[in-house]
């Protein structure tokens, strides 16, 4: 008899909501943005739900795909993401855009390789400390390794400039080696050695500006602190519920990037704090699930599966903080869009890929619980 197929709710209702949410904002922020760029009312719009279509497909995919497949490439993964964000940086293959070199032109599209980077990480780190976590637990060099690999990682973003990715993966990679069980003492000394390089890099002048307008982006509203200023004067003119949909005043040319990096400002700005607070429940009860299934994989001794999703869960949790930080003048500004909201296809397409994975996962431990208590039930039948 044929396993039950079944979606985890909790994990596809918040996507979901985040998802509509995410249509509707972007129709809403990006009209003016596309008019003023000679382009069709609904141009913005209908390219984010392309890529949502393209992403529901590719998650589809690898619903079906084994996590033991994912596994048995992991290794490969690390190779492929230096090679990934090396490409982008030849002369003809990576494509720049407002002074950064991060994608490769597909064809009509241009694509973000470091969006698809941040996954193969979560996969080949998954795969390191499934083999080696109990080395990890006790060795200061088992720890090390990965955040050499992360170091590598970053330095290459640096070059595109990307410290916003650079940060997040980071995080990421120190996140899943905690949950891994590593010492506080070697996360910690490990910590200390990242901060000098960050701190070089946040030397660069348009760096320091960013770090300085957002300390005090009113000493100088109309230059550097222009869009921070201009963000929480969205945020401020939502008040309890907003001024209603499509009425936001600094999506009209006021706000940069309304659409893709502040699209949570829009967002507060139209639904005030009642919607802001619901955004936030749903990334909450999303993210909290997806850590919560990988609990489920070590408890069912699936430990490369519960690493894959404890990373999902660290990568959407803090990119959704960060964006959400910078709208709110929390964080510098870091160029990073709003998982599952803000209109941006490379983003969308490994979010929703991300997602299929860990349905996957989830659907496997359901599958084994069915199968083991068939098994059981035939047993006990039998020896009646």
């Amino acid at each position: 008899m044929p396993v039950p197929v079944r979606l985890d709710t909790w994990v596809l209702l918040p996507a979901l909501f985040l998802l509509s949410i995410g249509i509707v904002m972007v129709g809403s922020a990006s009209i003016a943005i596309a008019e003023g760029q000679g382009a069709s009312t609904y141009h913005y719009l209908f390219r984010h739900l392309v890529f949502i279509s393209a992403g529901i497909f590719f998650a589809m995919m690898f619903r079906v795909i084994p996590i033991a497949f994912l596994e048995r490439i992991s290794r490969p993964m690390l190779a492929m993401s230096v090679l990934l964000l090396l490409i982008v940086l030849v002369p003809g293959i990576g494509h720049t855009v407002n002074g950064s070199t991060r994608w490769l032109r597909l064809g009509l599209i241009n694509f973000q390789v470091v969006e698809a980077v941040k996954l193969m990480v979560i996969i080949y780190l998954a795969g390191y400390l499934a083999r080696k976590a109990q080395l990890v637990r006790a060795r200061f060099f088992d720890t090390l390794k990965p955040l050499i690999f992360a170091g590598l990682l970053s330095g290459i973003l640096l070059l595109q400039p990307d410290m916003g990715s650079a940060a997040v993966i980071t995080a990421i990679v120190a996140g899943m080696i905690w949950l891994a069980g590593a010492a506080w003492r070697h996360i910690f000394v490990l910590g200390m050695l990242t901060l000098p390089a960050f701190g070089f890099a946040a030397m660069e002048p348009y760096r320091l500006r960013r770090i300085v307008s957002f300390m005090d982006p009113w000493a100088d509203p109309f230059a550097s602190g222009f869009q921070l200023t201009q963000a929480l004067i969205a945020v401020g003119r939502g008040e309890l519920f907003g001024v209603g949909i499509g009425a936001s005043i600094q999506k009209l040319f006021y706000l940069p990037e309304a659409h893709t990096d502040f699209i949570f400002a829009v967002l507060a700005e139209e639904f005030g704090l009642a919607g802001v607070i619901a955004v936030l429940l749903l990334f909450l009860l999303l993210i909290t699930r997806i850590m919560v299934i990988g609990i489920m994989a070590h408890r069912n001794n699936k430990p490369f599966a519960g690493f894959v999703a404890y990373g999902i869960g660290l990568w959407m949790g803090l990119q959704a903080v960060v964006s959400i930080g910078v709208n709110l003048g929390v964080l510098p500004t870091k160029g990073l869009t709003l998982p599952l909201i803000s209109s941006g296809g490379s983003s969308m397409l490994m979010v929703l890929v991300a997602i299929g994975i860990v349905l996957r996962i989830k659907y496997e431990m359901d599958r084994d619980n069915v199968v083991y208590c068939r098994k059981k039930t035939s047993m006990k039948g039998a020896a009646e």
